[in-house]
């Protein structure tokens, strides 16, 4: 097709989005800046009656974003009882922001919090303030009330292996002895979990899971008598080894298929969560912060059509309406993001939204910042409008504008996607924090040493 046709087809379907426009700007609740914390978070009680609220991202580098997932954030936790945070982080990372954050004991460790690649997605500004005010919060709550600090992810390879020995080391130093043997497979791989996985597929090497699935039953095994010790810090060694159990298998699919690792990782992710509620009990109550890719239902996107799920699908399918799944889109402005895997971080302009995309329809309705929720209302009509698919806009630690239609669009169904979108027509890159401790921060600052 010429370049003329394309540009009138296009034409005649961004005037066939003016009814959606139209309904979307008439159904739309605008909302204050994100940085008026209490006024911003009380849009959102309507979902202080979920089990489970899942906050996205459409970047992982934009302040806004993470602001009002603070903000929305803090009025869960204040108003509505909820009492567990849970990212898309390295649980061994915010396992440091979780005993800071409830006040437990601090644990020297050799390396900087979120100090890998992207160290700006979890190490910035916005991340901190929210830290420190759960701090505060959580001070004035007795010890086993206090909001936990959680993460999800799968990455943490060496790390978790390290944190398994170390707990061992204290409680049971025949089973530590025990746990290296079955670990030393992968020694030579913890800080470079990838190579394992090039060389298991392609250097034909033995691969190392027989000796985690017996460290992870020998842990299990003697779980009665390790949680009489401490049944918290046996809970962390627990998911540590179950890490280093999913990572294994995780870095040995990944030059496999991308799917395979992509749903391997989401599986573990929804379980980590599953882990947590079960764990914390009855009155749990958890909040999700992870990019649009992971918490909308990828059932409703091209994600899902070729055989991809992650945790919002699973959530969806575990606890029904009783999990709210709430999206994040901008147009444009700043982001942080690198050009390269391990690449610096830079501030890259974000370039407007394609006008085939979900973000122009929303930029259209001229309301800067905005709430749109089409479980009620005006739902049906709303539903209908945003029922045809149309192109979304992903950017992750990634960002490639001079490609950004192949490389950051994907087709989707946002009202199956999400149950309700949180909308910023432009926005900012988020601030990464230097290294070190702020001024007058206590040794026990979990981003220092």
């Amino acid at each position: 097709m010429s370049d003329l046709a394309n540009s009138e087809a296009l034409k005649v379907k961004c005037e066939g989005d003016a009814e959606a426009v139209a309904i979307v700007h008439a159904c739309c609740e605008p909302l204050p800046p994100p940085e008026e914390a209490t006024d911003f978070g009380q849009a959102f009680d309507r979902f202080g009656d979920a089990k489970v609220v899942l906050l996205g991202e459409a970047t992982h580098g934009t302040s806004q974003f993470y602001l009002a997932r603070a903000a929305i954030t803090r009025r869960l936790i204040e108003k509505h009882g909820f009492n567990i945070v849970a990212i898309e982080a390295d649980w061994p990372d915010a396992a440091r922001i979780d005993r800071h954050v409830r006040h437990h004991a601090h644990e020297p460790s050799s390396e900087e919090a979120f100090s890998r690649f992207p160290t700006w997605m979890w190490r910035n500004v916005e991340v901190h303030d929210f830290v420190e005010w759960l701090r505060v919060h959580n001070e004035a709550q007795p010890s086993k009330a206090r909001t936990q600090f959680r993460g999800l992810d799968i990455y943490s390879l060496g790390s978790s292996i390290a944190a398994v020995l170390a707990y061992l080391d204290r409680v049971d130093p025949d089973e530590a002895k025990m746990a290296r043997k079955r670990y030393g497979c992968l020694t030579p791989w913890q800080e470079d979990p990838s190579g394992y996985g090039r060389a298991a597929r392609h250097l034909a090497k033995p691969p190392c899971e027989d000796g985690v699935v017996a460290e992870l039953g020998a842990l299990l095994e003697n779980r009665l008598a390790y949680m009489r010790r401490d049944g918290d810090s046996f809970f962390d060694a627990a998911q540590n080894a179950r890490i280093v159990l999913a990572a294994e298998h995780y870095y040995r699919v990944m030059y496999r298929s991308s799917m395979d690792s992509w749903n391997l990782r989401d599986r573990h992710m929804f379980q980590t969560l599953a882990r947590l509620l079960d764990a914390r009990g009855d009155d749990a109550k958890a909040v999700v912060w992870a990019h649009n890719s992971h918490i909308g239902n990828a059932a409703a996107t091209a994600m899902g059509w070729q055989g991809e799920f992650n945790i919002g699908e699973l959530c969806r399918a575990a606890f029904a309406d009783s999990a709210a799944l709430i999206g994040f889109g901008t147009d444009r402005g700043t982001v942080a993001a690198a050009s390269d895997w391990d690449g610096p971080m830079e501030v890259k302009t974000v370039v407007p939204a394609r006008p085939d995309s979900y973000e122009r329809v929303f930029r259209e309705t001229s309301v800067e910042r905005s709430l749109t929720d089409w479980r009620s209302g005006r739902s049906h009509e709303l539903r209908d409008v945003l029922s045809k698919p149309r192109l979304e806009r992903a950017i992750g630690v990634i960002y490639r504008p001079e490609t950004e239609f192949a490389s950051h669009y994907f087709q989707a169904v946002l009202c199956d996607q999400f149950d309700a979108y949180v909308w910023f027509e432009q926005t900012s890159a988020v601030t990464p924090l230097s290294g070190g401790s702020p001024h007058g921060a206590p040794d026990t600052y979990p981003f220092g040493l």
